[in-house]
């Protein structure tokens, strides 16, 4: 396998990722959402590409993490090291042939430099494993994952079936009234909308999203009134279960509904930043052309998400992310950028104003944007919503799953005495 000299300290050389890897490799993806994610695996399967989803999330993984990442650099890069170590030693792989993929959305991030950590970590127990970096900022060009026009435009539109997904999940499951019935609607899904990608019928997107709207719609539920809960902060820690411990199922299992914003929310955030600095430093170029072209291809299609979800139900359809810049507008410069930034203010004022007053921010321990930009926002956004009613919690090596519930249920003490004030 090819190697690439580093003059850096973290490494001396690592493994290069190479295109025909794709037909003797597998690739390892740690999990982040269940749904998009099993959609996204089908697709790329379907395009050659041996991959897996891990699902490993034992207290081991932490371990794992914790003993080749330092507890102060992120914890979200420690739960993605763990569950690659975890999964390599579990003996289920051939090491000479195993790969594993990370983003990087090239933002100012730790998330962007997650690879040389990666790097030094596998360099000490699994050298010959090369990191893939799946971007759109012309990083790591040396082991790349390589996303033809063809292969971009299926991921748009898995993110989008994904999100609708998710979003009418969650507000159908805390209502069924036969216990499992979303769930074998959602299984069902899935694997129809992983089918389409086999042929054009994927592009099929107002037919597929009317479906899976209507699915979930037919749904048997009862009319119970029950606390609302969004889930707003760091892009890991507020979807994957690995990194908030599950914080969905402990939503439905205290009679709540989990309100989980779009993941598309967060691809839009990103090609709007790049659009917003062109506006603010100049660079009005072809990078900056395109991004504008791309922002209104893809706000173009979660209109359509919106009008069918107002059209086929009642469920509350997803955030205009228009309407989120200006909610951002409220209370931030859309120059703050750094992380989740001007977006996890826009999420919890949008939320505000659809009824979720009652919000978990979740954050990594030490991810100062986040801090800043999430609970740092609270009291301002309490002048524009009186009734708001934020916890912040921190996800980290230390923190005891007990401690990080506790105080979501003092929330929700307060969220069950405004409710029944309101009945």
């Amino acid at each position: 396998m090819e190697e690439i000299k580093n003059t850096t300290d973290y490494s001396d050389s690592y493994p290069l990722w190479k295109d025909e890897y794709k037909f003797t490799h597998k690739i390892l993806i740690p999990d982040m959402l269940p749904w998009h994610f099993a959609i996204i695996e089908g697709l790329l399967k379907q395009e050659g590409y041996d991959v897996e989803i891990l699902k490993n999330d034992s207290r081991a993984v932490i371990d794992e993490g914790l003993k080749h990442v330092h507890n102060d650099t992120c914890y979200p890069c420690l739960c993605v090291v763990g569950q690659y170590i975890d999964a390599l030693k579990s003996g289920k792989y051939d090491l000479d042939k195993t790969a594993v993929l990370i983003t990087q959305s090239g933002g100012g991030c730790r998330a962007s430099n997650y690879i040389p950590l990666i790097r030094k970590a596998l360099k000490a127990e699994f050298p010959q494993v090369p990191v893939i970096s799946l971007n759109f900022s012309g990083l790591e060009k040396s082991s790349s994952f390589k996303l033809g026009l063809k292969l971009m435009l299926k991921l748009i539109y898995a993110i989008f079936y994904g999100d609708t997904l998710m979003w009418c999940y969650n507000q159908t499951k805390p209502y069924e009234q036969t216990v499992g019935s979303a769930d074998a609607v959602r299984d069902i899904l899935v694997k129809e909308i992983t089918e389409s990608f086999k042929t054009r019928a994927y592009r099929s997107f107002s037919k597929i999203n009317k479906r899976i709207i209507t699915a979930f719609y037919a749904v048997r539920r009862n009319d119970e009134k029950k606390v609302k809960v969004g889930i707003v902060g760091e892009i890991y820690v507020k979807y994957a279960y690995l990194g908030n411990n599950h914080l969905e199922q402990f939503l439905l299992s205290e009679n709540c509904e989990p309100v989980v914003p779009a993941l598309m929310d967060f691809v839009l955030y990103c090609i709007v930043n790049n659009i917003n600095d062109g506006y603010y430093y100049g660079r009005k170029n072809t990078f900056w052309r395109v991004n504008k072209l791309l922002y209104k291809i893809v706000h173009s299609m979660q209109k359509k998400v919106i009008k069918l979800i107002n059209s086929c139900s009642d469920f509350e359809p997803i955030h205009d992310f228009e309407h989120l810049r200006k909610c951002a507008d409220k209370v931030i410069n859309q120059g703050v950028k750094m992380g989740e930034g001007w977006l996890i203010p826009a999420e919890m004022a949008a939320l505000a104003e659809t009824g979720v007053g009652n919000i978990v921010c979740a954050q990594p321990f030490g991810c100062l944007p986040n801090h800043i930009a999430g609970k740092g926002v609270v009291r301002t956004l309490k002048s524009f919503y009186e009734n708001e009613n934020v916890v912040a919690v921190d996800y980290d090596p230390s923190a005891t799953k007990v401690n990080q519930e506790n105080r979501i249920k003092l929330m929700l003490a307060t969220a069950r005495e405004n409710l029944a004030a309101e009945k």
